[in-house]
């Protein structure tokens, strides 16, 4: 019985692409800069092979290499979450999705106010945390939602949980995600609640995430149709629109989908267990927090033992992420145009190291050939080098 689990540790990514400039990112590097953090800890990624991957000569990688390693360069036509994981599940995106830097066009927000019987603020390009401290008051008094962008594929919501129950808010973001189809198929409709008083408005867990359907069959879909299981943890569920998953746990923080996974790994099934853990990208990322994202990597770094030991002798880990959101780059809070790395390990590996590899749908060519599923895309399984 083969199992694959695969952490998509979400925006660590490892140094900027060759076409990062087209992007608008310039020296970029996620896992160079929280590598300086004094809170920065990689002792067990290291004995996978972290240090061998090109580019990352900038940490010590004396232990014995216990693991096989790539570096991954995007093909799609963007930097976002959504696009990231269908490249990871085989599907390459030649064209990135919508972006709105001046907003939303008018006709799209009154057939979204005529829908919902509330009225819009902001639509901008905002962060998070600023969107709800400037109009957090106003929403309060006047019970419009506020409808945000960045430079990411999104429609996001925000409203105080006092004034938009949590379910009403994902019912909102459903009626602007059948509303923003075609020319207007925004990656993500974003329920965005947060909670508190000014000027202390915090943001909570129960963020929630629309996606666009896939277009195409997906690795998720191949490993389904061959009767496997497809446990998705954390927003895996909702990148895909659900698409091939057969179980679900949805999480709101790292913690919890590495607990999510020690669960899923004593559960007995064949496939693959699919985990993002979100808060290096959502807390970290996006809020130039360069100190807590090293932490959130050291923590990461500190499960890897426990989870290591768990494995039984057909289980494969891999580890990898979706694109770059460095923290101490200025010009932006959006994500950056990053390669990103790959580590598997399973006991008896021979260890490896594969050097730059043009694609992350490598990684589905991987899972499918390990598992023995059917699955044509792209790549081409490492197992085979």
């Amino acid at each position: 019985m083969k199992r694959v689990f695969l952490f998509v540790l979400d925006s660590c990514g490892c140094g900027e692409m060759p076409d990062a400039s087209s992007f608008g990112d310039c020296g970029v590097n996620t896992l160079k800069t929280i590598s300086a953090s004094p809170y920065f800890r990689c002792e067990n990624m290291l004995r996978l092979g972290l240090g061998a991957i090109p580019g990352v000569d900038y940490l010590d990688h004396d232990a014995p290499q216990i693991g096989s390693v790539a570096r991954l360069e995007e093909c799609s036509a963007g930097k976002d979450t959504t696009i990231g994981h269908w490249e990871i599940a085989g599907l390459v995106s030649p064209r990135p999705l919508p972006t709105y830097p001046n907003g939303f066009p008018q006709e799209i927000l009154s057939e979204f106010e005529k829908a919902t019987g509330r009225g819009v603020l902001c639509n901008l390009p905002y962060s998070g945390t600023a969107v709800i401290a400037k109009y957090g008051e106003e929403h309060l008094k006047t019970g419009k939602l506020i409808v945000y962008t960045s430079a990411d594929s999104v429609f996001q919501i925000a409203a105080h949980e006092d004034i938009v129950p949590i379910e009403t808010l994902y019912e909102y973001c459903r009626t602007a995600r059948k509303i923003l189809q075609g020319e207007h198929g925004v990656g993500r409709v974003i329920a965005r609640p947060f909670a508190g008083k000014a000027p202390d408005f915090y943001r909570t867990a129960m963020r929630r995430d629309f996606s666009i359907e896939p277009p195409a069959k997906t690795m998720l879909d191949a490993i389904n149709e061959a009767g496997m299981t497809v446990y998705s943890v954390g927003k895996i569920f909702d990148i895909f629109a659900g698409h091939g998953i057969t179980k679900a746990e949805l999480t709101h923080s790292n913690a919890e989908g590495m607990q999510a996974a020690l669960n899923a790994q004593k559960e007995t099934f064949d496939g693959l267990c699919f985990i993002n853990l979100v808060d290096f990208d959502m807390l970290y990322g996006h809020r130039r927090d360069v100190d807590g994202y090293a932490r959130a990597f050291a923590e990461f770094d500190a499960f890897l033992p426990e989870f290591m030991e768990g494995m039984r002798d057909d289980d494969l880990l891999m580890i990898t992420a979706d694109h770059g959101c460095d923290p101490a780059y200025q010009a932006t809070t959006d994500h950056t145009r990053e390669y990103v790395p790959l580590l598997m390990y399973r006991k008896g590996i021979v260890p490896a190291s594969f050097g730059t590899k043009k694609g992350f749908f490598h990684i589905a060519a991987t899972v499918c050939d390990y598992l023995g599923v059917d699955y044509v895309c792209p790549g081409s399984s490492l197992l085979n080098e």
